[in-house]
């Protein structure tokens, strides 16, 4: 072992470092405590770490838990899974709220029947899937029958439509065509709440599913605004021209555009807006009253679902507000 080369006094083994206080007094190992442990992770206390989930005690005494993948989310827990056909049946029957319903292909008993009743009757979305599909979903004992349960409540739009006219108030809705996308929804949600919306109509089939994410993208809208679940769009629009409302499609086929001003939005509107892959079902298209076009500069023929949704609803607001409504 080489020795030492510098000047510096051999420190006996048996002797103490004195350690001192923020006043500058020393102070023993003992009477230091946490302090040294808060200063050594920069000031921060346990207390404060564990309550934001940074770092828990482990139980086996080895110091601060460390999770093994920190870049992973945590999982959804905003829409409860129910598995069984009781459970689905019992909730049906509560009038329970289902996002959505999914049953063992080739299962076929009284229980199912029951619930395949109850969920027509309540506009409830049910596909019959093979049993890979319900894996899928849950590792759990499903008995081959999943459901979702929706967060939200979704109101009837007669009764929505019937108090608005009660109430002396101009509709607005908005109709949304198989928008599938959860956060292009809570986008959608979100301008809605903004711009004065009463009411957001969606299909019973081929819709986003409202979830965690969507009701994070709404920012808290999907709890303040309506949301009705029709079964059939083509019927729900026929009930609203006949119910005085304006029906306007937003399309890039059309030849008349926003801006032009041609079309008056003062009165009950309803703005119709399609998915995100081939816009407005065609027979919707045909039956709505007016088609327009958002005008655009750049070279990209189309915008995202919710950013045109924001702009159509902006049109309406403005001509509202300029007309003292």
């Amino acid at each position: 072992m080489e020795k030492r080369t510098d000047d510096r006094p051999e420190r006996p083994l048996n002797e103490r470092r004195t350690f001192y206080n923020s006043e500058n007094r020393p102070v023993g190992r003992e009477e230091r405590g946490n302090d040294d442990r808060r200063e050594s992770r920069g000031g921060d206390s346990r207390d404060s770490r564990v309550s934001r989930g940074e770092g828990r005690s482990d139980s086996r005494g080895g110091g601060d838990y460390k999770p093994r993948y920190p870049h992973k989310p945590a999982a959804d827990r905003s829409i409860d899974m129910l598995f069984g056909l009781r459970p689905i049946l019992e909730a049906l029957s509560a009038g329970r709220t289902l996002e959505k319903i999914y049953l063992l292909r080739g299962t076929k008993n009284s229980v199912t029947q029951e619930i395949t009743e109850l969920a027509k009757a309540a506009n409830v979305p049910m596909s019959l899937v093979p049993i890979e599909k319900l894996n899928d979903l849950t590792r759990k004992n499903h008995q081959g029958a999943v459901a979702f349960v929706s967060p939200i409540d979704y109101q009837p739009l007669d009764s929505i439509l019937a108090g608005l006219y009660e109430e002396g108030k101009t509709p607005l809705l908005l109709l949304l065509d198989r928008i599938t996308d959860v956060r292009n929804f809570g986008a959608i949600a979100r301008n809605a709440e903004c711009l004065g919306v009463h009411a957001i109509v969606v299909p019973s089939r081929g819709a986003a599913q409202i979830n965690g994410d969507a009701l994070k993208t709404s920012a808290g809208a999907l709890n303040l605004i309506p949301v009705c679940r029709e079964p059939n769009l083509k019927e729900t629009i026929t009930f609203l021209q006949q119910s005085g409302v304006t029906v306007i499609a937003c399309t890039e086929k059309s030849d008349a555009s926003l801006e032009a001003g041609t079309v008056d939005m003062t009165g009950p509107v309803a703005v119709l807006m399609g998915s995100e892959e081939d816009g407005i079902s065609p027979e919707y298209l045909k039956l709505a009253d007016y088609k327009l076009r958002i005008p655009m500069a750049g070279q990209i023929g189309s915008l995202n679902v919710s950013v045109a949704s924001g702009i159509m609803l902006f049109e309406v607001l403005r001509q509202r507000l300029q007309s003292g409504q």
